[in-house]
């Protein structure tokens, strides 16, 4: 049985993820503004994915026996509209999750949770993967630039990526 204080931590953490859902969001607005489909495409997609992830600890907290306690979702700050300037946020932002993440593990490991420590794994090997994904894009940005040609087939890129996640989404839904 989970305790309180990591159901607490969990349910801190669900937050944290509807947070990244906005923040994702508003980065896809943005691009949409900027006309760059394909990254506003490639974000919005990333909406998704923090939807799912906040979903998974919903769930585990129910199965668990916990209470689920929705709390307020603070608004994304605004992001200068420079895809290299969107992608460095992207960037510390997924770290931040990702020391989150850590800690509810090593708050888990203290307790003696298993349960819940076998459940973070997933979310561990996703943050390795995402922060890989964004630290990936952030270097061609950087190496090509954000204007022209370039800053085009970094949009068409993301795009295509974008509709791998969307059909990745589709069969883990159904």
């Amino acid at each position: 049985m989970i305790s309180q204080e990591m159901a607490s931590r969990i349910n801190a953490q669900i937050n944290r993820e509807m947070y990244s859902a906005n923040f994702y969001l508003a980065l896809s607005a943005q691009a949409e503004a900027m006309s760059l489909r394909g990254v506003a495409a490639w974000f919005f997609a990333k909406h998704g994915e923090e939807l799912e992830h906040a979903m998974k600890m919903y769930r585990y907290l129910i199965d668990q026996d916990a209470v689920v306690r929705i709390g307020d979702v603070a608004a994304p700050e605004a992001v200068e509209p420079s895809v290299i300037e969107m992608f460095e946020r992207t960037l510390s932002h997924e770290r931040g999750v990702t020391a989150n993440i850590n800690d509810l593990v090593d708050h888990a490991l203290s307790e003696k949770d298993h349960a819940t420590n076998i459940f973070l794994h997933w979310f561990v090997t996703e943050q390795i993967e995402e922060e890989a994904t964004v630290n990936d894009i952030l270097g061609r940005v950087r190496l090509f630039g954000d204007q022209g040609q370039s800053l085009m087939l970094i949009d068409n890129e993301l795009a295509d990526v974008a509709k791998q996640i969307g059909q990745a989404q589709d069969t883990t839904a159904a």
